[in-house]
């Protein structure tokens, strides 16, 4: 079964700029459909509870976040492209029981976890590395079709639309008025209401091939 989305012609922005991000989440990735190039900052002070390391997915019993653990640095600040992977706990077996716990029943998890699981079974060195390993496979999965580049310096300010800070766990969505996430069906929808803008996997071992379609949905006036 061919379970890869297609991209459609739509009319989108040139360019906008992204923080580096593990699995983001569906605000990011609708964003990122609706761009023909993104741009992934590499060179901002590296900064905690962001999404740069942690994403979302839905469990039986609600909401569970997921934290990549970094290795600290004595008290100096850390350009984003030099934050190593911490492998002094097994966080990417927890990680990924989590994943199968979560969405082994869900429709397309067994056409897609072959695709994510070498994510959690290889070492990275770098957080940079291993999250745009993972965006690149989100991105062929969902048939995402944006061109993914990178900073080449720290930069304040973008003539461009510039998503590095807006798209965080401690702000609102709802801020961006662009954005309305369209629902679609969950895994656990009997027990609970729709629960929005969880990781890209949320959406793709639920929604598979047309990922693309909600994504496009979700974007009501860029």
């Amino acid at each position: 079964m061919n379970t890869r989305s297609y991209p459609r012609k739509t009319n989108r922005k040139l360019k906008k700029i992204f923080s580096t991000s593990i699995f983001p989440p569906v605000h990011y990735f609708a964003h990122l459909a609706s761009c023909q190039e993104a741009v992934i900052e590499r060179y901002c002070n590296y900064s905690r509870q962001t999404y740069r390391n942690r994403y979302v997915i839905l469990g039986a019993n609600g909401v569970l976040p997921l934290t990549v653990p970094v290795v600290k640095t004595s008290g100096k600040k850390t350009c984003t492209k030099d934050v190593e992977v911490d492998y002094d706990t097994p966080w990417n077996q927890v990680h990924w029981k989590s994943i199968e716990a979560a969405y082994n029943s869900s429709p397309y998890y067994i056409y897609y976890k072959d695709d994510i699981e070498p994510i959690f079974t290889k070492k990275w060195k770098y957080l940079l590395d291993m999250n745009q390993y993972a965006l690149e496979v989100a991105m062929e999965c969902t048939g995402v079709s944006a061109k993914i580049s990178f900073t080449k310096e720290w930069q304040r300010e973008y003539q461009h639309p510039d998503f590095r800070d807006s798209i965080h766990p401690k702000k609102n969505y709802s801020v961006d008025k662009s954005f309305r996430p369209e629902p679609y069906r969950q895994v656990f929808a009997l027990n609970q209401p729709f629960i929005p803008n969880l990781s890209i996997l949320d959406l793709l071992f639920n929604k598979g091939p047309e990922s693309l379609i909600v994504l496009e949905k979700s974007i009501k006036a860029d």
